[in-house]
């Protein structure tokens, strides 16, 4: 029996010595997960806020589970290197909010929705992951 491909798109957050690995096993895409975000701020002011930092490729923006002001973005970059970039320039403050900013990586060929999984501290495993936030 063969294994189904996930329907969700998921976000690995981990240090970047272990993106390196992952690289080798998926192609990657590299982007940012974005919490604490102005509820009135919309896809395309997140990409403009962004777009200094390299080309943006997608910015999308969804509630938080079990809250309708919360929201949360995702914005994925051309290049690694971008996504390095636009990490490292924070503090983000958009639209007047300090936002926490996470950098995430991503299989490509997945579809679109938010997953975001962290590393366990105590990792003996690349594989050994916690899944942070979900939004269908």
């Amino acid at each position: 029996i063969g294994e189904r491909a996930p329907k969700e798109r998921m976000y690995i957050e981990l240090p970047k010595k272990y993106r390196a690995v992952l690289s080798k096993f998926y192609d990657l895409d590299h982007g940012l997960f974005i919490t604490d975000l102005n509820p009135y701020i919309n896809e395309d002011y997140v990409a403009a806020y962004f777009k200094p930092f390299g080309c943006v490729t997608m910015c999308q923006i969804k509630n938080s589970p079990g809250s309708s002001k919360d929201r949360l973005a995702y914005v994925r970059f051309s290049t690694e290197a971008e996504a390095d970039l636009a990490d490292w320039a924070g503090p983000h403050f958009i639209g007047g909010t300090e936002c926490k900013v996470r950098r995430v990586v991503s299989p490509k060929g997945t579809h679109d929705c938010f997953h975001v999984l962290s590393v366990k501290k105590n990792m003996k495993t690349i594989l050994e992951v916690n899944i942070v936030y979900y939004v269908s």
